[in-house]
C-alpha cells in the first residue's frame, strides 16, 4: 500500500496573524518547506507557518473537493471545532 499515491490536504495556522490557510499536494514535506521558504505567494507575508491538521486521501478527486469544502465557512467551522482543544493552548 506504501506505492499508492497519496494526496494531502493541510491546514496552516500563520503564527504572525494567527489565521488559517488551507491547501492541497502530492508532496506534504516539500509543500511545508516551499511555504516556510517564501516560495508560495500567498502565505510569503504570513510566515512563519505552523501545520495543524492534514488528511490523506488515495484519490486526487477527493482530496481537492475536501480542500475546497475546508475553504468554505462551514469548513472554516470544522476545523475550529476539530482542533479546538488544540489552539486554545
Amino acid at each position: 500500500m506504501s506505492d499508492l499515491k497519496k494526496y494531502y490536504v493541510y491546514v496552516f495556522k500563520s503564527e504572525k496573524d494567527e489565521m488559517f490557510y488551507v491547501g492541497f499536494t502530492a508532496d506534504l514535506i516539500k509543500r511545508i518547506s516551499e511555504h516556510n521558504n517564501g516560495e508560495v505567494i500567498s502565505t510569503r507575508n504570513r510566515q512563519p507557518l505552523k501545520l495543524v491538521y492534514y488528511e490523506v486521501s488515495l484519490n486526487k478527486y477527493d482530496a481537492l473537493h475536501r480542500e475546497k469544502y475546508l475553504k468554505t465557512s462551514y469548513g472554516k467551522r470544522y476545523i475550529k471545532n476539530r482542533l479546538k482543544c488544540q489552539l486554545c493552548c
